[in-house]
């Protein structure tokens, strides 16, 4: 046991427990700067065990600790800076309650902020509520953000929100397993790289995961339940995202915005209230072994885009599948289109024609609206006859020359989560 230790049990009446003779487990009862002080006294590597009840926030970690509790131990901010700071490597913060932060975007006022020398922190199993921000990783290499509920306040416009996780320059950070609910955007990621966001869960905000300027990351296992957009990638290379939910996201499902070898891969977007996906000017992606279904949009393909793979896709039931305007043809190859009445002679899966499923009429109305009037008229009618008799006369556009007769089933997560919705 360390001397400094046993002086905080003998002044402050915390109860030392069993430890190493460089670090001891320290339990702090609740009271007047309690924790400030325990963190004044404790020595590197020491543990801090909050005992249920309320401690002062606004709290600077300088050395190396852990502070955690398994009752109800509620950390409260002055309302000014952020209720925890970590500024030294390998903390741990498990099992508080975290409310009261400051408002302030200029400092980033969260829940749990991390400089730059919080490398390997760890914030794990608390309930982090009604501050600006929720964990602030800001430059700090190497962290974890797991198993956390993290709720936003609603006192302000969801564009003057903070976000529940922001990562900032902190390569190396993971987040998974987290709750995250009522900011701006649940994570959000700029000018970072080799990060991790996987099996998270968000509801009622703008982007659920938004990237700029991160390259060489992971977004899989996650769901995104009703907000405004589900995984915004924008100006980002080699993002793997792979085997999410979008349910019921108002604007877009999946946005690829200047996002170059990406691989977009096994996801689900239902129900969507615009565009499942949104593909503008981003290029050489893999889009595979996704479900897209119920949108107004299925894909708005748009911006110059150009050399990527889509196949293995299904488009089910969505108002318009695809919205692309080209004078020339462009191949996707084994898609499964809810609107393809095709047939298969020889019964390998593969429809026996080729698939376009957007033709001449579908690009006046994208670029002429006002022409929907028009749509029960014999004119229009006998353009899309001639159409389907003289396929020569086609413009440009999306053809699938090996479609698919089967679409492959909406994953069970997916399915659960949609029958819970309905």
């Amino acid at each position: 046991m360390n001397l400094t230790a046993r002086t905080f049990a003998v002044l402050f009446g915390s109860t030392l427990l069993a430890g190493s003779a460089y670090s001891a487990d320290i339990r702090v009862e609740p009271g007047p700067d309690a924790l400030v002080r325990a963190v004044e006294l404790a020595q590197p590597g020491d543990r801090l065990l909050l005992s249920g009840g309320t401690y002062q926030g606004g709290v600077i970690l300088t050395k190396p600790l852990e502070i955690e509790s398994s009752g109800n131990a509620h950390v409260v901010g002055t309302g000014f800076g952020s209720v925890i700071t970590i500024d030294a490597a390998d903390v741990i913060i498990e099992g508080l309650k975290l409310t009261g932060s400051g408002r302030s975007h200029q400092t980033i006022d969260s829940g749990v902020q991390m400089t730059k020398k919080a490398v390997r922190a760890i914030v794990r199993n608390n309930q982090i509520e009604d501050n600006l921000y929720g964990v602030d990783i800001h430059g700090a290499r190497d962290a974890l953000v797991e198993g956390n509920t993290i709720i936003g306040g609603d006192d302000r416009l969801m564009s003057r929100r903070g976000n529940g996780v922001y990562v900032w320059n902190a390569p190396g950070a993971t987040v998974t397993g987290n709750m995250i609910r009522q900011g701006r955007d649940g994570i959000f990621v700029n000018t970072s790289k080799k990060n991790s966001f996987t099996n998270n869960r968000f509801e009622k905000l703008r982007f659920a995961i938004h990237y700029m300027n991160a390259d060489d990351s992971e977004v899989s296992g996650n769901i995104s339940i009703g907000n405004h957009l589900g995984y915004a990638i924008m100006f980002s290379k080699r993002v793997t995202i792979r085997d999410n939910i979008s349910l019921d996201d108002r604007d877009h499902g999946i946005m690829l915005n200047y996002a170059n070898n990406a691989r977009i891969e096994g996801n689900a977007v239902v129900g969507g209230g615009e565009k499942c996906l949104f593909v503008y000017n981003a290029n050489k992606n893999i889009i595979k072994d996704n479900r897209i279904e119920g949108c107004e949009i299925g894909i708005h393909f748009t911006g110059g885009s150009a050399r990527n793979e889509i196949s293995g896709n299904a488009f089910v039931g969505n108002r318009t599948q695809i919205k692309f305007v080209s004078t020339k043809d462009h191949v996707w190859s084994g898609n499964y289109w809810s609107d393809h009445a095709a047939y298969d002679v020889n019964g390998d899966g593969i429809a026996d024609q080729a698939f376009r499923p957007n033709d001449a009429m579908d690009q006046v109305l994208w670029t002429q609206p006002s022409a929907k009037l028009l749509l029960g008229s014999p004119a229009v009618q006998l353009v899309r006859w001639a159409q389907s008799e003289f396929p020569a006369l086609l413009p440009g556009g999306i053809v699938d020359d090996r479609p698919l007769m089967k679409p492959h089933e909406l994953p069970e997560t997916a399915r659960n989560w949609k029958a819970s919705l309905q």
